[in-house]
């Protein structure tokens, strides 16, 4: 750890879903506009090891990075609104330091002492943040949770111990909190506030900034009240706005001057911040010439953080495209082949998104043969397209219940197919996997190498001949069935480097029909939209265009 680098701590009270990990992420974009390095890093307070095994539903979608790390969400916030290298050590959970200090003590490191939770636990979760602070000027460690919750508690320990570690001058904590609008007493409520930092300096930690979230800019009488209350200074009291594009956090947090105040508190240089593309990029957003409405068929589509990212690319699409994508979310397990046309018919464009479990794959497999036949582009991923082969596979090659092992185990045609022998092209060598291992242990993760072949829609989106995608599934295109579905008009545009794994898929004779086995939507950027779903907005945009 360098001698001179910076630590920002975001904590967060009164409630959960406040917005830490936007803030955190809009704190790495601004201190970057100023020239600085940033990285950020996710303390989760849940004991389970990662969230690879946990349900959308409950914890949203589960973001993979290119090293095969399954982490929370917020790191998807991290990489896209900073330039920060984020990898394993990005995101530590409560089960992952105590699997470490368990098994630290098995093997005898601590000597026969009495293991507790200060000091062993409290030095994990200490070392596990200098294990990110190398090479950076600053680094940004959001802790998961809600003041108060008892999960929490080692975790903010720790920090409070790292301003003594690391040096006054060289920590900061940064408060997330609400200040609620009461309509009847027509006023914001600041006590909320009071009693989070009250609750917070219970613990021995002060904080130097608080980030107050409401649906107004706040008030200097408001500000200075609870300044006064927190032992903050004024300039230190942020207004955290509602906005109507995430991408406008930044510039609302320069407006408030938070940037101004963490390089003061923190005594560090910088130049002025260069902010023009983020103006630029909220201004694309909220004013495009064009609009194109998609169907997104999923079976987590009552909470949609289940694809946030998802989300956030088609966003990037239409950026490239001048457009505002509206998203429709249709629950696939009430799609059949009679209400499907009633579902689809305004679609300008069809996504079936990946996911695990047989329900409501029927329902997918419906949408993408509706795309299919009525020509509407379609974008199938993950277990979007191996839906979509399967569907090919049913009513185009004549291949009845063909289906993907995943659901079907006996099916006569297994077009997906769990690979017993599973084959490794980052080492170019073929590893075998025990299929009854722990859940993941079968898993494809990460990012991985794919040969994209000429001609094919895919060649013209990203324009070269070899990409690296991150994938998160365990089951694979069943190349016993390739030639003969290729025989029948079934495209496979991109490829392993071995070629024993397909990538990619496409249908002839469809204007824009595309199926991929890694999930692009990982690596999007609103500055820099994946190719696929730039590609996938412009052909529902022509779509529509035919419509009107």
């Amino acid at each position: 750890m360098a001698s001179n680098t910076k630590f920002i701590f975001v904590t967060g009270g009164v409630l959960s879903s406040l917005g830490k990990g936007l803030a955190s992420a809009a704190i790495g974009s601004l201190l970057e506009s100023r020239g600085l390095t940033v990285t950020i890093q996710k303390l989760d307070p849940y004991i389970n090891v990662d969230p690879g095994t946990m349900n959308p539903f409950q914890h949203g979608e589960v973001y993979v990075l290119d090293d095969g790390t399954e982490t929370d969400l917020d790191l998807g916030h991290y990489e896209r609104f900073t330039h920060a290298k984020v990898g394993r050590n990005n995101n530590f959970t409560t089960g992952k330091i105590y699997y470490s200090v368990i098994s630290k003590e098995r093997r005898g490191d601590y000597l026969g002492g009495t293991v507790q939770v200060i000091p062993h636990i409290t030095d994990e979760i200490k070392n596990s943040i200098k294990l990110v602070a190398d090479g950076v000027d600053v680094v940004i460690v959001e802790i998961g949770g809600t003041i108060g919750d008892i999960e929490s508690l080692p975790f903010l320990e720790a920090i409070r111990q790292f301003k003594s570690d690391a040096g006054k001058d060289n920590v900061l904590y940064i408060h997330l909190t609400l200040v609620p609008y009461i309509a009847t007493a027509g006023e914001v409520k600041t006590k909320p506030t009071q009693h989070s930092v009250k609750e917070l300096r219970s613990i021995g930690i002060q904080p130097d900034i608080l980030l107050c979230r409401t649906d107004q800019y706040l008030s200097k009488e408001i500000k200075s009240k609870i300044a006064l209350f927190c032992d903050v200074s004024v300039d230190a009291v942020i207004t955290a706005k509602d906005v109507e594009c995430i991408y406008e956090v930044p510039l609302v947090f320069h407006k408030e001057g938070l940037d101004n105040k963490i390089v003061e508190l923190l005594n560090i240089w910088t130049r002025a911040p260069v902010l023009e593309d983020w103006e630029q990029l909220v201004q694309s957003v909220k004013a495009p010439k064009h609009s194109v409405n998609i169907a997104l068929v999923g079976k987590y589509v009552d909470l949609t953080d289940s694809y946030k990212s998802l989300n956030e690319a088609l966003t990037h699409g239409g950026i490239a495209n001048d457009a505002r994508v509206n998203i429709t979310f249709v629950d696939s397990e009430t799609i059949d082949d009679t209400s499907c046309s009633q579902q689809l018919i305004d679609a300008d464009g069809i996504l079936v998104p990946g996911g695990f479990g047989a329900r409501g794959v029927e329902g997918k497999i419906c949408a993408a043969k509706y795309a299919r036949v009525n020509k509407v582009p379609f974008f199938g991923i993950c277990l979007g397209m191996q839906i979509a082969v399967a569907e090919f596979a049913r009513n185009i090659a004549g291949m009845a219940g063909a289906n993907s092992q995943e659901f079907d185990a006996d099916t006569p045609f297994p077009v997906i197919y769990l690979m017993v022998e599973w084959y490794d092209d980052k080492a170019g060598s073929i590893q075998r996997r025990d299929v009854s291992s722990d859940k993941g242990g079968t898993m494809r993760l990460g990012a991985y190498p794919c040969i994209i072949q000429k001609e094919t829609l895919a060649h013209r989106a990203y324009g070269v001949a070899e990409i690296s995608e991150r994938h998160r599934h365990r089951y694979e295109f069943n190349n016993a069935y390739k030639e003969v579905l290729e025989e029948k008009g079934l495209v496979v545009s991109g490829i392993s480097p071995s070629g024993e794994l397909v990538e990619m898929i496409e249908v002839k004779d469809h204007p824009w029909f595309l199926g991929c086995q890694f999930h692009p939507e990982f690596k999007s950027r609103p500055m820099d939209p994946h190719p696929l779903f730039r590609e996938f907005i412009r052909a529902a945009l022509e779509h529509a265009a035919t419509r009107t």
